[in-house]
């Protein structure tokens, strides 16, 4: 709020901001940039709010406005009060006396327990710092994020790339470390850890996209198994698909298990253990003491076994077809889309959130799923409702408008033809203890 009005339109106008006076609706976004040409006079300039003799013009300018000369007393006093909070806004301070860039971000982590959470990777960022240095750690991860977009997979969280850093200096604990003993261990070799974790991240996403049928980073259905996976291709960059198998296998179990639910750190720990020494050849893999978790009810991106079921969906039931009789692409609609490609088939019952009412189907703007099936020739309603995974029981209900019948039949269906695939894989995944297997 400080700096002077800048010239033209170049990187400096971003700190130029203005204030809105006079909004119909103070519910409205008020602030804004203005980079055109000389702002109207009802736009505050926020270095102004600090500058009296700056304020000052404004008023003027506002009484002179003759478009605005009617309220321009009222625009002077709303600017005043803007003016006012701005001036009068206490900004807390602790000040730490002594010591180094270590002991500060330590003492930062509790003492900004209220504020805006800082990531770790952030936090390993700060203690790693070296003014010589022209990127931060949190920079080459932003940079390793970009690439990896860049390649088509789509935006990846910030998280698993951090831990696959973690893990590849050879830290166990990649969620629990201490800050100054893991930024040590990391500091000392930052530029070739974060190189091979790079490299390793992409033979991992070439492996989801080619190997496991993931066409976007968003159907990964827990981040630490792309972690895993990174850290297993750093090991053994070239496995050999048709010999070892099972890394595929591996990502599937995952998936349905409760290896990664609530992100048990001792858990992770310990399949960090068991897929570095896979890796090297030490030991083989087991899934002992994981328990498949049952289909889910309610459509959930967020929820980790909801993706997990939309990834296999989308590689167990292959091209789907357009209104059109046309193959849909999948791959771009998903990009382009998110979850939002995933539309309700049947609305207006207590069960149109089940994750069985969802296919990925376009229609015209404004027209139900439902609409646009039950408009097609019989010939082309059957074909298109098949290639989504509607078996003809299933249809038989749509077309009866019994819409519990049609979530019923359809969950029926899809519920069995996973549970074959978990088999064909060789899952060793075993019921929950205490209740029927739930497969």
């Amino acid at each position: 709020m400080h700096r002077p009005e800048p010239a033209g339109t170049g990187r400096d106008r971003q700190w130029w901001i203005y204030r809105t006076l006079g909004a119909p609706d103070q519910r409205d976004l008020l602030f804004q940039h203005w980079g055109k040409h000389a702002p109207p006079a009802n736009l505050l300039a926020m270095q102004a709010v600090l500058r009296t003799m700056n304020f000052l013009a404004h008023a003027r300018r506002l009484a002179r406005d003759l478009t605005r000369a009617e309220n321009s007393d009222a625009l002077v006093d709303e600017a005043e009060q803007v003016a006012q909070r701005i001036k009068a806004y206490k900004i807390s301070v602790i000040r730490l006396f002594g010591g180094d860039l270590e002991h500060a971000v330590e003492a930062f982590s509790p003492v900004n327990s209220n504020g805006r959470q800082i990531s770790p990777d952030q936090m390993v960022s700060a203690l790693t710092y070296r003014a010589r240095h022209d990127e931060t750690l949190t920079d080459r991860i932003a940079s390793i994020r970009e690439s990896i977009a860049d390649s088509g997979f789509g935006d990846t969280a910030a998280e698993p790339v951090f831990q696959t850093i973690v893990a590849i200096a050879g830290e166990d604990d990649v969620q629990g470390a201490r800050w100054t003993a893991l930024a040590d261990r990391v500091g000392k070799t930052l530029d070739g850890v974060v190189a091979q974790a790079e490299v390793a991240l992409h033979r991992a996403v070439r492996f989801l996209r080619y190997e496991v049928g993931v066409p976007v980073a968003w159907l990964v259905p827990y981040p630490q198994q792309l972690m895993l996976l990174a850290l297993f291709f750093h090991h053994r960059p070239d496995p050999g698909r048709r010999s070892d198998p099972c890394p595929d296998a591996r990502f599937w179990s995952t998936s349905w298990s409760t290896l990664f639910v609530g992100g048990n750190a001792f858990q992770l720990r310990r399949a960090l253990h068991q897929l570095g020494a896979f890796a090297t050849g030490r030991a083989g893999l087991s899934s002992q003491g994981q328990y498949v978790q049952p289909l889910p009810e309610r459509f959930d991106t967020e929820d980790g076994r909801v993706r997990a079921f939309l990834l296999w969906e989308l590689n167990h039931l292959g091209q789907r077809h357009g209104l059109d009789s046309e193959p849909i692409e999948l791959d771009d609609l998903l990009a382009r889309s998110g979850a939002a490609a995933c539309r309700r088939v049947v609305t207006g019952i207590r069960d149109a959130s089940s994750i069985a009412n969802r296919i990925v189907l376009p229609t015209p703007p404004g027209t139900p799923v439902r609409d646009a099936l039950l408009d097609l020739p019989p010939n082309r309603l059957r074909s298109v409702a098949v290639s989504h995974g509607i078996p003809p029981a299933a249809l038989a209900r749509l077309l009866a408008d019994d819409r519990d019948g049609f979530i019923r039949e359809r969950t029926a269906t899809l519920a069995g033809l996973e549970q074959e695939f978990i088999q064909e894989i060789g899952a060793d995944l075993a019921g929950e203890p205490g209740r029927e297997n739930i497969l």
